[in-house]
This record gives C-alpha cells, structure tokens and sequence, in this order.
C-alpha cells in the first residue's frame, strides 16, 4: 500500500454543511419529536447548575455552568437543554473533515470522515444526551488537532491550542487526564520528546492548570472526592470490564471502526505518515491505557474523529486497482447501512414497547445490560429517561395530603440523585420544595435548615428508614414497567420522630455514592 501525503485540497464546504444539518437535525427531530424524556443524569447536573460554586465543586463545573446559561437563555425544554450536546457533536463532523483536508483529503475523504461521526452509534448517542461525555469528545478531539497541525507545520505555538483544549477539558471531565497522559507518553515514544526540553509544552501545561484551576481548587477544597467517586465506579462497574470487551465493544458501534483502524496503522506503522507519528501514538497510548484502567467501551470515543479523517484520506489515497475503489465504496455503503440498522440505538426513536421488541429482534442481551451487570428491556440510557415525572406527582400529593402544621415542616427527601433531581426540577409546578440526598453531589449540596420532623421519602426501603425514623408509613406507590430495576416499584413514605436532625446526621453520609 503507498500512501502520500499531499498539500491539502479545497474544504467541501457543501459536504460539511450537509452532513452539519444531517446531524443537527436527527438530534433536533429526536428532542423535538421523540417519546423519551430527560435523563436522570441531566437532572443532577441542572441541579449542579443551580448550586453552581465555581470554586468549590466535586465536579468539573463546565456542564453546570453550560446548564445555567442554556436555561437562562432559552428555557428548560428537552430541545434547549440539549442543545449544547447537539452543536458540540456536530462540531465533530467539522473536525474530521477538516482532518482529512489538512491531510490533503479529497471530497471523498472529507465526506467519508464526516460520515463515519455522523453515522457512528457512539456520536448519536453523546450528541443526544447533556452530559460531560460530547464536551469531553469535543475538547479531545480539538487537541488531537492541534497537535496535527503542530507535526503537519512545525509551528510550536500549537502547543497553546492544545493547552487551551485540556484546560477546558480538565474543567469538563477528569478523563481528560488519560488524554494527558497519552500525549506525554506519546512525546517519550516518538521523536518529538525533544520538544520537552524547550518551554512550549510546558507553557501549554501551565494554561491547562490556569484554565482548569476550578476543578482542581474544588478537588483540593472539598478533600479529593474524586478519588472516592472512582474507587465506587471501579468497583461497581469498570471491573467488569475487561480488555477484550473493551476492543470488542469498539468493532460493534460501527464500521467506521474500519477507518478507525486504517487511520491508527496509518499512523503508528506507516513509513509516509512518519511525520504524524505523535498523533497515532497519542491515540494508540489512549486506547492502552484505557484498556488497562478497565475503562468503558465509550471512553475511548474521543480519538475516532481524528482517525476517521486519517483513514478517510488512507483509503481515498489507496492505490491498489482495481480493488480500491471497491474497498472505498463498500466502506462508505457500509457505514451507512450499518447506521440504519442500529439507528434505534443510538437515537430514542422507539417507544420503550417498540424498542423492546426491536431489540428481541436484534437479539444482543449486551444491548440491555447494565453497567453493574443487571439485564433489563430497554438500554439503560433509555430506561433512566422514563417515570421521573411520575415520581414528581407521587411526592406531589402525598406532601400536599399532609395537614398545614406537617406541610411546613416537611423534608423531601430522595435516595439517589435522579429522584432529587427530577423534585428539583418538575417540583415547583407540582408545588414541592428543593429535595435533599445523602448521596453524592447531592451530600455537598447540605441538608437544608429544617431538622426532618417530618421527610417525605422516596425510593428508600422500609428498614432503611426506620433505623433513623420513629414512624414510617407508606403513602404512595409508583411503578413503571420500563424503568431500570432500582427505579422500577417506588413507594413514598411519610416519616416522622426522627432519633436525631438531619444536620446532626449528616456529616456521617459524606463520601457515600
């Protein structure tokens, strides 16, 4: 296979606005039309938005301060929450293009890239939720970039680009330290180490720390929680996963896979694409070390812009007749078809029965598992966006059910961060105080000022409760067929004769997720 490098052709500008609107508008039309609701995940980070200390989080605050500015500016509909994800993801489509035209990429290649984002279950699935997951993709994707043009020109005040990314990576998602780490262990595997003797690379490190400074202080200021929330996900979750599943799961998103791993052999192996070897180590390096931290499947999203565009122009480039435009054609063929078969997946286009049945069909049990393990109907994103509202109304008329005197004195109170979540934000159309969890983000978020006279509960067991509580009488029930296991038979109960105030109970719940 001979591969060349060539001066890059002109942008297809019409390409890019094409695919751009494709995707804006499966996003748009799922939002806007589709039979699901919000994600208990995006309850939580609204509820982040709303306690917003930019200094003293246990979060990277960007998806809270993103929540705070999309609702002040357009509302909380489900289109306006989720329009940042829609536009950050689309930006991906952009990026891979325009890798494949640095590259030299013709209008084959450059589509062939953007196709392979617009198409991938992965990017539909990131681009339709308001979670740190598309920022986190976004803010790769752009420092993969930065240190292409930094190996393509040989310019070292790309190394800015590059720290900027990271910085607001840092202040998205933690993850973006595996990203960190890669580039220095790619900088140590490839010529390019060198660089770590001149001042660049470290005034770039020096903006990521100045950018990123919010995460950092609220780590320092609130005792490290990250490091509690990491060992609870190891446990529960990421030591279920293990390398081959890992790799496996990468094949099964898509075929754009193909492209994927053309353009990292490309880079890695490949002697015409030497001068870029610092971004295929940076994504090899990525892979390796997610692999060895148990990471999910979906961790590793973020470098596949970038090898789409490479093995995009790979591919247009190979020049082995007659088979290569065979082989090109059926990429793209595939990337589509493939797509249009697993589209359910990654958009909530099905109602939970039809999805259900849909994946009967499809017949992978992988589909519907949980990430501790558990089997349900329906993927877990899309049971976690079911019956929330429903909750809302339980709590609803049991507060309201309450006499005056116990009205005023009442503490709503939620087992995890969904049912708190899905209070604070349907709860004052319902005539519900702000809730309170001892879980969590929700823990720093405090108790509140009353003492828990009397709580209303939610999603707790009876024996949970009167361990704490005198009295503790169910209430309400709430059951929703389709919704994950711990969500799916609720009962509200009314408890009174609390042993001690919740202040005094509190400090005990610190770290518990």
């Amino acid at each position: 296979m001979h591969i060349k490098v060539e001066s890059a052709e002109n942008l297809a500008w019409g390409v890019l606005v094409v695919l751009v609107l494709l995707k804006l508008s499966l996003h748009f039309g799922t939002n806007l039309l589709g039979p699901y609701g919000f994600h208990r995940d995006e309850f939580l980070y609204m509820a982040m938005g709303e306690h917003l200390r930019l200094w003293h989080m246990d979060f990277p605050p960007a998806v809270a301060i993103a929540s705070e500015v999309t609702r002040w500016v357009l509302g909380d509909s489900l289109f306006s929450v989720r329009l940042f994800p829609a536009i950050f993801s689309s930006a991906l489509v952009c990026f891979a293009m325009v890798v494949a035209w640095e590259l030299g990429g013709g209008r084959f290649a450059q589509a062939l890239a953007g196709l392979a984002v617009v198409c991938h279950i992965l990017f539909l699935r990131s681009g339709n939720l308001f979670q740190p997951v598309v920022f986190d993709q976004l803010w790769w994707t752009v420092g993969l970039y930065a240190l292409l043009r930094l190996c393509r020109h040989g310019e070292p005040r790309w190394w800015l680009l590059f720290g900027a990314a990271c910085g607001f990576g840092l202040l998205s998602k933690f993850s973006i330290l595996v990203f960190g780490l890669a580039v220095f262990l790619a900088l140590l595997t490839t010529s390019y180490r060198r660089s770590l003797l001149t001042h660049w690379p470290w005034l770039a490190l020096f903006i990521v720390l100045v950018i990123g400074s919010p995460s950092i202080v609220g780590q320092i200021s609130l005792g490290f929680p990250v490091l509690d929330q990491m060992g609870d996900l190891r446990s529960a979750q990421l030591a279920r996963v293990t390398p081959l599943q890992f790799v496996t799961a990468q094949l099964l998103m898509g075929v754009g896979a193909v492209v994927a791993v053309v353009g990292l052999a490309a880079l890695v192996l490949a002697k015409q694409w030497q001068a870029y070897r610092l971004v295929g180590w940076a994504c090899l390096w990525s892979l390796i070390v997610l692999m060895v931290l148990h990471g999910k499947d979906y961790y590793a999203g973020p470098i596949y812009p970038t090898l789409f565009g490479v093995g995009a122009v790979v591919l247009e480039r190979w020049d082995l007749t007659p088979w290569a435009p065979i082989v090109r054609w059926a990429t793209a063929t595939g990337i589509v078809l493939y797509a249009a078969l697993l589209l359910p997946m990654g958009l909530p286009i099905l109602g939970p029965a039809a999805m259900e049945r849909y994946l009967e069909r499809l017949g992978s049990e992988d589909a519907v598992t949980t990430n501790v393990g558990a089997v349900e109907r329906l993927p877990q994103d899309y049971a976690d966006m079911l019956g929330w509202e429903e909750q809302v109304q339980a709590v609803g008329r049991v507060y309201h059910d309450l006499d005056p005197v116990d009205r005023a004195k009442a503490v709503i109170l939620g087992s995890n961060y969904g049912e708190a979540g899905a209070i604070d934000f349907f709860g004052s159309r319902h005539g519900l105080p702000s809730a309170i969890a001892v879980v969590g983000t929700y823990w720093f978020f405090g108790p509140g000022e009353l003492p828990g006279e009397v709580v209303v509960a939610l999603g707790f067991d009876r024996g949970e409760l009167t361990s704490f509580f005198d009295v503790v009488e169910p209430a309400a029930f709430v059951t929703h067929h389709y919704a994950v296991a711990e969500q799916r038979d609720l009962t509200v109960f009314v408890c009174r004769g609390a042993r001690e105030t919740l202040q005094e109970a509190w400090p005990r719940y610190e770290g518990q997720q």
